[in-house]
């Protein structure tokens, strides 16, 4: 009885951690420790193997959570490319061809929710590891130690490029224009954008705007 009372806060114990830092298990050697600790309690409850199901179902989740952050590690890394000289394209590319922001989306609410939708998609993968990893790096920083360890996530830096990238946008947008009266409404138009951006609560995008 004391055997499984044990295996019961053990199971709970494994089940936070892995939804919660998931990453401490994508090498093998944790995996393979996980897998030995998951045999050694399922031992404990081979009667009705209720003990034996709720490990499957961890690993199966814990599975799962790996590869959907690597598919998205893999799409970031792909942004993470250096790309051509901007300028350069637009100078290659008819005056025709160039799309301003207003020709794509005239409405302030809706660029406003769909840069909603892009801040939402960025927070949702940032996780405890990401946080941790920042103030490892600053311990070690603070200690003049260097680090062994290669950075495993980047969900922090790339929500910070995303509030860099639609700075970066707005500005060029109002820029390439050259006309003052096409500028005027330029500005005014992403004033609506970042006062829609404020009234949905999405205070980041408020902000790189202004």
């Amino acid at each position: 009885a004391k055997l499984k009372s044990f295996a019961a806060k053990i199971i709970q114990l494994l089940k936070e951690w892995t939804e919660t830092f998931p990453y401490d298990f994508q090498d093998e050697k944790s995996m393979k420790e996980l897998k030995e600790i998951a045999h050694r309690i399922t031992q404990c409850d081979e009667e009705n193997g209720t003990v034996k199901k709720i490990i499957s179902q961890m690993t199966q989740n814990l599975l799962m959570a790996l590869s959907a952050r690597s598919q998205y590690q893999e799409i970031k890394e792909k942004f993470r490319q250096p790309v051509t000289d901007k300028g350069t394209i637009l100078k290659t590319k008819p005056q025709s061809t160039q799309k301003d922001i207003l020709s794509v989306c005239c409405d302030p609410l809706i660029l406003a929710q769909q840069l909603t939708y892009i801040e939402l998609e960025r927070v949702s993968n940032i996780y405890p590891e990401d946080l941790m990893q920042i103030v490892s790096h600053m311990d070690s920083l603070d200690n003049h130690k260097c680090r062994s360890d290669v950075t495993k996530t980047y969900n922090l830096e790339a929500y910070d490029n995303w509030f860099n990238c639609l700075s970066m946008l707005v500005a060029t947008e109002i820029c390439r224009v050259v006309k003052k009266k096409q500028r005027t409404r330029m500005v005014e138009f992403f004033i609506d954008v970042a006062r829609e951006c404020f009234n949905i609560g999405n205070f980041n995008s408020m902000m790189a705007i202004i």
